[in-house]
């Protein structure tokens, strides 16, 4: 009898962990970000009678994103930094561009998972899964199609076609952050000492502080 009472109250601790663990549902109907305010982890909310409809909306997305840079691809994203409202929401959205045969790098969002439609164009995209397995899942999307990527895991897209492509991704975060790998990995500020990349990719140091030139 005793085992099944430990059982049974170690069942509601575990319960009301994983309740207590996981985001809480909005009190209120929305919660503008007052931007004058500190960020702690998230916005503190606008007074709601000062809230204008332009707090919920953007303009621009129409328009193409400039992909005159190395990688050939432009990200425009719609967070809340650009929407006020998107606060407590739990989502965001970004337009991107693709010059021919351009690239968005691998790169990951530690906050979001993602869905992504091809708006234009037909382009590659891909994941790779987490250690040991390290899969690299991918395929080929034209016009219309759709493709999710989990949050975390490392991805990417290019344009297969001669013309500009154009891209849609909605993001389960009002601020889902993004780390390129290459960027990450090369371009830090102070940079990571030369000697544990060139073991971590088991090259020469000359390479790595190439490499750290280019970022």
């Amino acid at each position: 009898m005793a085992s099944r009472i430990i059982l049974f109250l170690s069942f509601l601790v575990f319960s009301f962990s994983s309740v207590l663990a996981s985001d809480p549902s909005s009190l209120q109907d929305f919660c503008v970000a007052d931007n004058n305010t500190a960020l702690v982890n998230g916005f503190a909310c606008k007074d709601p009678k000062m809230v204008q409809a332009d707090d919920f909306s953007f303009s621009g997305l129409h328009l193409p994103g400039n992909t005159s840079n190395p990688v050939g691809s432009k990200v425009t994203l719609i967070n809340v930094a650009k929407i006020a409202g998107l606060n407590t929401l739990g989502i965001s959205l970004a337009r991107i561009d693709y010059a021919p045969w351009g690239i968005n790098p691998p790169h990951f969002h530690p906050r979001a998972s993602e869905i992504f439609t091809v708006i234009q164009g037909s382009l590659a995209v891909g994941f790779v899964t987490s250690n040991p397995e390290n899969r690299f899942i991918t395929k080929i999307l034209h016009q219309g199609d759709v493709f999710v990527f989990p949050v975390g895991l490392i991805h990417f897209q290019r344009n297969l076609g001669n013309g500009h492509a154009v891209a849609i991704s909605s993001l389960s975060s009002q601020n889902p952050g993004v780390m390129t790998i290459a960027n990450a990995v090369f371009g830090s500020t102070p940079e990571i000492p030369s000697d544990i990349l060139a073991k971590a990719f088991q090259v020469d140091k000359s390479v790595i502080n190439y490499l750290q030139t280019k970022f």
